[in-house]
């Protein structure tokens, strides 16, 4: 891996951002992040990384942060694609770059998404007729997730959400960004499609228990009914459609486990972290 590399990493700060970017400069890569002016989690990103203030409703405001770049890591940091950007954005990105990442969805692996809500299947398109040596990382979701949990976990021991039952096989964010970078830095990956998962087959409840083993208190699990679920997701600013989409997979999956791969393995040579292993990292969230 070349340490001329130069990438940069679109929302950089959230869950799977900041190992991204740590694991770029541990490969002697240069690492940019594009940030808002205000991002209030800015100090989330390991020194070296070069701050970049721009942001993807301002498509003029990545030029700098482009130049003289060679990858980027992209995550679009919102629902779906009614920012009207995104064409100009994946313009401006296949102009400079000769690799993307994209991190993706299992949502457009299954087809999910072209029902209604199409965010991820849209950026998708819009990168595949391009000379852009893309990789696409479709996850089935970040075991960060469960971060989701805490506040109920640590008031009284009791998860209210929907579907207990479904069967997650999410991955370790640490896991999806070195898939990644490794795309980025090699070049080995170009032109795939990834279905990028844990190891593990576990329920949300499942995931429940096992946070309560690691902090040492007993968790409960209480079932939301899906139209109450639904009611509280859109009036914390979840669209419609989109929370129509998350609880209709939910349900299914709760038949016949999410889908799984070893694609972490595969391509990085290590095997995916287990949840107890994520679950123990995040311990203090819980507590």
């Amino acid at each position: 891996m070349s340490q001329q590399n130069t990438v940069l990493v679109t929302a950089p700060t959230g869950n799977v951002g900041p190992h991204a970017v740590a694991q770029l400069l541990e490969a002697g890569a240069t690492v940019r992040a594009l940030v808002l002016k205000d991002d209030p989690n800015v100090g989330r990103l390991p020194e070296g990384t070069e701050i970049f203030h721009g942001d993807l409703t301002e498509p003029d405001t990545l030029d700098a942060a482009l130049d003289g770049v060679d990858g980027v890591f992209l995550m679009w940091p919102f629902f779906t694609t009614d920012v009207s950007t995104a064409p100009a954005v994946i313009e401006k990105i296949a102009a400079r770059p000769r690799r993307v990442a994209f991190v993706s969805s299992v949502g457009v692996h299954i087809g999910l998404e072209r029902v209604d809500n199409n965010c991820h299947a849209y950026i998708e398109e819009l990168l595949e007729p391009t000379d852009v040596d893309w990789t696409f990382l479709r996850t089935t979701g970040f075991q960060a997730n469960a971060l989701g949990f805490a506040e109920q976990i640590r008031a009284s021991g009791v998860v209210r959400f929907p579907y207990g039952a479904a069967v997650r096989t999410s991955v370790h964010e640490a896991d999806l960004a070195a898939v990644g970078v490794t795309a980025l830095l090699t070049g080995a990956h170009a032109r795939q499609k990834y279905l990028v998962t844990g190891a593990e087959e576990l329920s949300q409840r499942e995931q429940a228990r096992i946070i309560g083993e690691v902090v040492g208190r007993a968790v409960d699990w209480e079932d939301v009914e899906h139209d109450a679920a639904r009611a509280a997701m859109v009036a914390s600013g979840w669209p419609p459609a989109y929370a129509d989409g998350a609880l209709d997979y939910f349900a299914t999956i709760t038949e016949k486990p999410e889908l799984g791969s070893t694609v972490v393995q595969d391509v990085t040579g290590r095997p995916a972290r287990t949840f107890r292993s994520w679950a123990q990292e995040h311990a203090d969230a819980f507590r």
